[in-house]
């Protein structure tokens, strides 16, 4: 853990703790009470549209791997990890760049890959603890409240998220390192999490366009239906490696153009 990798932990650390006392609110708000909400979810989506649920992904909410699809995973807990990734990557560089405080951070004896890098690193490290927490939540919460997911699946299903998270933190960083402009990253990420969403939403309703799925990183994080039949290696590597590329990209971005001081 480098001094400038402790540094932006604690500079954001009211972000960090925000974010994580929120995820984990969220998380136990929605399974903890499983057993007494069972009858109201089976209500809610008796009442709800076909067409609608087919956008949102659900397919039963009565039992344990469906609620949490619809729940924890399907639209809400992904969103706000993805918020989360993109505001804690603006943080990297284009918020000091744009608040005039690059000039400073810069004055490290670094070269700009080894600050890119050591920034992201620090912020890819908080995603990835803030990310994991609704998995870890569950592994007690699951079997306590009787939502009958194997321990091997959930972790497939939250593995899979944090590799989610990752990677639109990824183009996050790179769209501020290449820009140094907040309003671009989120712009930028956000419509793309907007667009593939409804992209793999849209593929699922409309025959005709169900090869949109495969432009969507949802469907790779939920296509495979990790909380009933487990691990794929193939859809993770999707999601794992374009965040590779994208943080690569990103470091190379910085250090080829002005900076903003």
């Amino acid at each position: 853990m480098t001094p400038l990798m402790r540094k932006t932990w604690r500079d954001d650390r009211r972000a960090l703790i925000g974010w994580t006392v929120g995820i984990a609110a969220f998380t136990l708000v929605y399974t903890s009470f499983y057993p007494q909400l069972r009858n109201a979810a089976k209500l809610k989506q008796d009442a709800m549209p076909q067409g609608m649920l087919d956008f949102l992904g659900v397919s039963d909410m009565t039992v344990g791997a469906g609620y949490l699809e619809a729940t924890v995973f399907g639209l809400i807990g992904p969103l706000l990890l993805i918020t989360c990734g993109t505001m804690l990557a603006a943080r990297i560089i284009a918020r000091p760049e744009e608040d005039g405080g690059m000039e400073l951070l810069l004055a490290n004896p670094l070269s700009r890959r080894a600050f890119a890098g050591q920034r992201l690193a620090a912020a890819g490290l908080a995603v990835t603890v803030i990310a994991a927490i609704p998995w870890l939540l569950l592994v007690f919460i699951v079997p306590a409240a009787g939502l009958g997911v194997p321990q091997g699946n959930l972790a497939a299903a939250g593995v899979g998220m944090i590799a989610l998270a990752w990677l639109f933190t990824a183009v996050a960083f790179l769209v501020g390192a290449a820009t140094g402009r907040r309003g671009q990253v989120l712009a930028v990420t956000g419509v793309l999490a907007v667009g593939t969403y409804m992209a793999r939403a849209l593929s699922g309703m409309i025959e005709s366009i169900a090869w949109l799925k495969w432009a969507s990183p949802f469907h790779y994080f939920l296509g495979g239906d990790p909380l009933r039949t487990g691990w794929h290696g193939g859809y993770l590597a999707v999601l794992v490696l374009p965040a590779i590329a994208c943080a690569l990209a990103g470091i190379a971005a910085f250090d080829r153009r002005d900076v903003g001081v």
